[in-house]
């Protein structure tokens, strides 16, 4: 028998559900990302699979009551009236039996998601849709590389938490400046960078010239990467194109791009 672990990427689906759901507790994390745990009884059937699922958040629109979406047999079905603007997170952390969800929302530019966090207050009310499936990633590589800027600090705090006691992780992280630090929960053998964005973003390639000087170790590794659209489809090209990576340890996102709202793509050759 073989001692070599499966590192197979696995695909999992789940039911599409809408949920209403009421805020708990509320936290600045830093002056630029913002916690908000929530909670209700439609969480007992929740499932998130992987650390960077991304659920469609409703966003209440003016003073009309939030009205979430039915599913019809063309697809999703909103009631007359105002529709709730919606915008992709990632489920930071889930407790089932505490029936508490908990979403961190990243102050990065004005929108509709920054602009409700900033005022957000216990006993608020945000609708929740999905995740409608997971991207499994294996822990059993023999290192792993994070990449992302404050979007994405969700993402890779998550995976951080779950990942084994003494896997080897390097997160290269891009924040404004040293109030964006977080010190992450893990058992991980974390190596982090953090590095700093120019004013402009279209300047920006501190997460690029940090995966350039980065050193890969020998064995099997997995590179993750998440952040604005530009920035990624230039680390995806360096992972490709300099280092020879095979896509199939490769996952590269745009969370957003400048300019555009409501942007979220897995950026594929």
């Amino acid at each position: 028998m073989s001692n070599t672990p499966d590192l197979s990427v696995t695909r999992v689906r789940h039911p599409l559900k809408f949920r209403l759901l009421e805020a708990t507790h509320v936290q600045a994390l830093t002056p630029h990302l913002i916690r908000v745990t929530f909670t209700g009884e439609d969480l007992s059937d929740f499932e998130s699979a992987s650390f960077d699922d991304h659920i469609k958040v409703f966003f209440p629109t003016g003073s009309e009551p939030l009205v979430m979406p039915t599913m019809g047999p063309d697809g999703l079905v909103f009631p007359t009236g105002p529709r709730p603007v919606a915008r992709d997170f990632t489920p930071r952390r889930f407790d089932r039996a505490a029936r508490e969800l908990d979403i961190e929302f990243a102050i990065h530019e004005a929108g509709p998601a920054a602009t409700w966090a900033k005022q957000a207050q216990v006993g608020q009310s945000l609708g929740v849709g999905g995740p409608r499936g997971s991207l499994v990633i294996p822990t059993g590589f023999d290192w792993q590389v994070l990449i992302g800027d404050d979007t994405a600090l969700p993402a890779i705090a998550r995976r951080l938490s779950e990942l084994p006691a003494g896997t080897r992780v390097t997160a290269i992280l891009e924040v404004a400046d040293a109030s964006g630090h977080l010190e992450f929960d893990t058992q991980a053998d974390l190596t982090a960078i953090w590095c700093y964005r120019s004013a402009s973003v279209f300047e920006s390639n501190a997460l690029l010239q940090a995966a350039r000087e980065l050193a890969l170790p020998a064995g099997e590794g997995y590179v993750w990467a998440a952040g604005e659209a530009r920035a990624m489809r230039a680390i995806r090209d360096h992972f490709r194109t300099e280092r020879g990576m095979d896509k199939s340890r490769l996952r590269i996102a745009s969370y957003w791009k400048h300019g555009d709202a409501a942007v979220h793509e897995n950026l594929e050759d």
